[in-house]
């Protein structure tokens, strides 16, 4: 078997009273894209920054490409690069400088250190403002500099820290892209994020993290499966939804829920299925929309009944 690239086992912290992370076991494989979604508040960053060394854990053992944190810190730091949910690079200088400066921390000689800017510059599409001034960069230039600069000296496992949050459309789909190819290059790749639809579309496992705790783990199709076969919406004359319903797909089932949401006589109202999505399974697990604030338990809705019988 090989070796993860990644691998947590019972890593816990508490911040005062408060336990931010009640016994993590996490184990990514090497070459892999693995998501952590969890609502606001839910110990996300935190775990984040233990792997990246910024924090200690109270307890629990970790280990990242072959390095045990608690004795290789160093090691740990050498085999990965993190990039936060801010974009950390100098706004005064170019995106070449930016990069030649980092390859110079690095190591490289400084003819080394243009070869490897030039590099980074054409593959994350850089080349039309690479001596223009950073400040003058939209958020997704400055998103994908970032993590070109986490690339320079081209680290075997990558954190990335909700890196595509407050970007447009467009540039969300470059950062896609761009952590796609990344994986196919053999780097691995653990990034937590707010956009189910990212989870869905980047990651080879997805773990959702609520209240400190890993409630559930599997591929995207694995956990939407938790929620049932299908799912009977009911949307009002505007066509807003009024309720869902989750159902096995039988046809008794189907009727059921039919008659569940025609007995709420929505003027004008309509009834469609559809397969369960990412969000249904993030609520169902969480309690929560994708986006809120881990608290305390909120309300169970009817699909989360049926979700968790």
């Amino acid at each position: 078997m090989n070796r993860p690239a990644i691998d947590v086992t019972g890593v816990r912290k508490t911040f005062g009273a408060q336990t931010v992370l009640d016994g993590i076991d996490l184990r990514v494989e090497t070459g892999s894209v693995f998501a952590l979604l969890g609502p606001n508040g839910a110990g996300k960053t935190t775990l984040i920054n233990i792997l990246a060394t910024l924090v200690e854990p109270d307890a629990g053992t970790v280990t990242i490409a072959g390095h045990d944190l608690a004795s290789d810190a160093d090691g740990v730091r050498r085999a990965i690069s993190v990039t936060g949910q801010a974009a950390a690079v100098d706004g005064v200088l170019t995106a070449e400088e930016n990069l030649r400066m980092m390859a110079r921390l690095s190591g490289f000689t400084p003819a080394e250190a243009k070869n490897r800017a030039s590099e980074l510059i054409e593959r994350f599409d850089l080349g039309g403002a690479a001596r223009k001034r950073v400040a003058t960069y939209s958020g997704g230039m400055r998103r994908r500099l970032d993590l070109a600069l986490s690339l320079v000296a081209t680290p075997p496992v990558i954190f990335l820290d909700e890196p595509t949050t407050g970007l447009d459309t467009r540039s969300r789909q470059t950062l896609w892209d761009i952590i796609q190819d990344l994986a196919r290059r053999g780097t691995t790749i653990l990034l937590t994020t707010q956009y189910l639809e990212e989870a869905d579309r980047l990651a080879d496992r997805i773990a959702v993290l609520d209240r400190g705790v890993i409630v559930a783990e599997g591929t995207a199709a694995e956990l939407k499966s938790q929620v049932g076969g299908e799912v009977v919406e009911l949307r009002d004359g505007r066509g807003d939804i009024v309720r869902e319903l989750p159902t096995d797909g039988s046809v008794e089932a189907l009727r059921t829920a039919i008659d569940e949401l025609d007995a709420l006589h929505v003027p004008g109202g309509s009834i469609g299925i559809r397969k369960p999505s990412l969000d249904d399974a993030f609520l169902a697990l969480t309690g929560q929309q994708a986006g809120t604030t881990s608290t305390t338990p909120t309300t169970v809705t009817a699909i989360q009944k049926e979700a968790v019988r």
